[in-house]
Order: structure tokens, then C-alpha cells, then sequence
């Protein structure tokens, strides 16, 4: 692999629309890693399987390719749709995905801070995802946003009034240029903002 190049995750699965918002979530949470996607096995394997640091794959491929991704079961994350299918696939780490969306980041997140605890084994973040953005005052405020405080709730917390919370809040979003709590969400996390028990 080139120095220049990024670490790859291929998603495998022929749900298009479910692939698309994994793929999203996914790039939110691993901001440093190129995600692929891919509709069947054979696509994945025309397109240089082993460059992959991961693969989350649907159930049915994994069942139908097992020698392929046992082998590979150390990086290997089945997309299950009920919890009573992951225990069908003990050998393999496997992700609940028919979930509300906080839940399914917080399990993302789980498991990116149990396979790579404090970064070990993932590449250096890009210099300007490291830097730090929000103001001591806007980091607090947004530990209370991801840990589902309203903004009348927070203003009581930190006594503040509720027109400097939304203040805050938009400057937050402004300057991480982001849309939604749970993009917010995976940012603390990842930066160490708030303890993913609490979210």
C-alpha cells in the first residue's frame, strides 16, 4: 500500500439504500478511511479483496462465501437484521443494523473503540481533523447536545440563557460543518468529548 494512499473498507451488500447510509455513517465515524461499496461477492472480488482493513458484509453473502471471510474473520463485521442472528455467527463480529440510528452509531463506535482502542492500529488522522475547532465553551455544550440535554436543559446546566445555547449550538454545527445530532454524536466520541456510555 502507498504511503499516500488511505485505509479502504469495503461494504458488501444488495441493499443498495441500506449500503448508501452505512457508508455515510461510517465515513462519519472513520473520517481517515475510503469506503467502497459493493453489490454482490463477485464485485468484491474483481476489485482487490485483501486491500480492505474491513469488510461489513450482508448475512446471506457471508453464508454463501464462509471459507472466503472466515479466513478473514478478524476484519469481517456481519450486517445482521435481528439480534438472534448474530448467535448464528459466533466466529464473527457482526453489527445489528435494524436499529434506531443512535443505537447503531453508539454500536459502531463500540466497536471501533474495541478493535482499535485509542487509534492502536489505525492510520494518523489528517492534521486538520485533529486540530481543535470549538471553543472550551461550545465543547461543553455539545457534550450536553449528544447526551440528549434540550436547549432549555442545558441553559439551566451551564446558567445560560437559551438564546446563547442556540448561539452555541449553530456555531457548533457552522463550524464542523455538520447537519445532524448524530454526526455530532460520532465527532465527541471520536474526540474524546463524551464517554460513549453516556450517549
Amino acid at each position: 500500500m502507498e504511503a499516500t494512499s488511505r485505509p479502504k473498507i469495503a461494504i458488501i451488500d444488495s441493499n443498495t439504500l441500506a449500503t448508501l447510509g452505512l457508508k455515510q455513517i461510517l465515513q462519519n465515524v472513520m473520517p481517515i478511511m475510503t469506503v467502497d461499496t459493493y453489490g454482490s461477492f463477485s464485485e468484491l472480488c474483481s476489485n482487490n479483496p485483501d486491500s480492505y482493513f474491513h469488510y461489513f458484509v450482508s448475512m446471506e453473502i457471508v453464508l454463501r462465501n464462509r471459507p472466503f471471510f472466515l479466513e478473514r474473520r478478524h476484519k469481517t463485521i456481519v450486517l445482521t437484521l435481528s439480534l438472534s442472528d448474530a448467535s448464528q455467527l459466533s466466529d464473527f463480529h457482526s453489527l445489528y443494523i435494524n436499529q434506531p440510528e443512535h443505537l447503531l452509531i453508539k454500536a459502531i463506535l463500540a466497536l471501533q473503540q474495541h478493535a482499535h482502542a485509542k487509534g492502536k492500529n489505525l492510520p494518523k488522522m489528517p492534521k486538520v481533523l485533529e486540530q481543535k475547532i470549538l471553543t472550551d465553551r461550545e465543547i461543553e455544550v455539545m457534550s450536553y447536545i449528544v447526551q440528549g440535554n434540550t436547549n432549555k436543559e442545558i441553559a439551566d446546566i451551564l446558567n445560560i440563557s437559551m438564546a446563547t445555547v442556540i448561539t452555541h449550538r449553530k456555531n457548533i454545527m457552522d463550524k464542523l460543518g455538520m447537519k445532524s445530532v448524530s454526526a455530532l454524536t460520532i465527532y465527541a466520541v471520536m474526540h474524546g468529548y463524551v464517554d460513549i456510555n453516556k450517549i
